[in-house]
């Protein structure tokens, strides 16, 4: 008969001894951490005291930017006390809310990236039509939607976890991680592997069939239309799918690293891999999108001078 225990503590595998480059590390991570906020606080500040910029676009980008804050700040604090720690070990409880802030985090981004695919869909394909159909009752749903599903559904993923029977306590990774906990349960996991492919479903297809289905329309508007519309289609939908494409390379390797045996991957570059899509949406968005666009770039050049609006 297999030996099962209620654990209250995680002990996570992935760290390993840097000795003094620890320090080095800290202060590495710490910077990332630092830039990361302040470039998102910048344009989420830039975008609401700016009243030309209260339009569908930058509300999305808005609410993208706040999610950035919202899942590096479920990493970077736990990161940077783990590298300093000789004791690499975390309770059940945090774990388990370290999982939640992390899988609600990429479900919101997602559906995020899909809501801003539909908004440019309707702004290239019924240009004139657009101030009608996009208005600021269907923008707060909009928004709504990308934030009040994954919230729930991520939810309920803990009443499944918390009351595993498990016959270990070693997760090889720098942070918790769902599935990590439900291979090293010794009781029944038929209802989390249900409803995580369920979760999977709501998370991913879903969004990714509404991306593909908006972009399908505008490369038939692009080469049907005149030249003017290709450029408006490429300017703004040029950050949109850079973000896309980088957020999910990072998650499919998250899912393929949880669901395969990564054993062959060398263990820094797994670990470099499993934080990416932590990591670099959330600096790489702030900076592509404050550069590429001009009424963001122009309002957080005059927020940094202190003129007024």
């Amino acid at each position: 008969m297999i030996n099962s225990t209620r654990v209250f503590n995680f002990s996570l595998a992935a760290y390993f001894d840097s000795g003094l480059f620890k320090y080095i590390y800290f202060m590495f991570v710490m910077s990332l951490y630092i830039f990361i906020i302040c470039a998102n606080v910048l344009l989420i500040v830039s975008i609401c005291i700016n009243r030309s910029l209260h339009e569908p676009m930058y509300l999305f980008l808005c609410s993208l930017f706040v999610n950035e804050l919202y899942g590096s700040t479920g990493l970077f604090p736990f990161l940077l006390v783990q590298i300093l720690s000789d004791i690499h070990t975390v309770s059940a409880s945090f774990c388990f809310l370290q999982i939640f802030c992390v899988y609600s985090y990429g479900s919101v981004e997602f559906l995020n990236l899909a809501i801003m695919s539909y908004d440019r869909y309707l702004a290239i394909c019924y240009p004139l039509q657009y101030n009608t159909r996009m208005t600021f009752n269907k923008v707060a749903m909009l928004i709504a939607a990308t934030w009040l599903p994954p919230i729930l559904v991520n939810f309920c993923t803990l009443p499944l976890i918390v009351p595993l029977q498990l016959c270990g306590n070693i997760i090889n990774k720098v942070y918790c991680d769902n599935h990590s906990i439900v291979k090293l349960a010794c009781s029944d996991t038929r209802a989390n592997n249900i409803y995580g492919l369920f979760v999977s479903a709501l998370s991913v297809f879903g969004p990714l069939i509404l991306i593909l289905y908006t972009y399908i329309k505008i490369l038939k508007v692009c080469f049907s239309g005149p030249k003017q519309t290709r450029q408006k289609a490429v300017s703004t939908c040029t950050p949109h799918l850079a973000s896309l494409l980088n957020f999910s390379f990072g998650a499919s390797f998250e899912i393929l690293q949880s669901r395969f045996n990564m054993s062959s991957v060398p263990n820094m570059l797994r670990i470099f891999l499993s934080l990416y899509f932590l990591t670099c949406p959330p600096l790489f968005n702030p900076v592509m999108y404050g550069l590429k666009l001009s009424k963001i770039r122009v309002t957080c050049k005059s927020l940094i001078s202190n003129q007024q609006f």
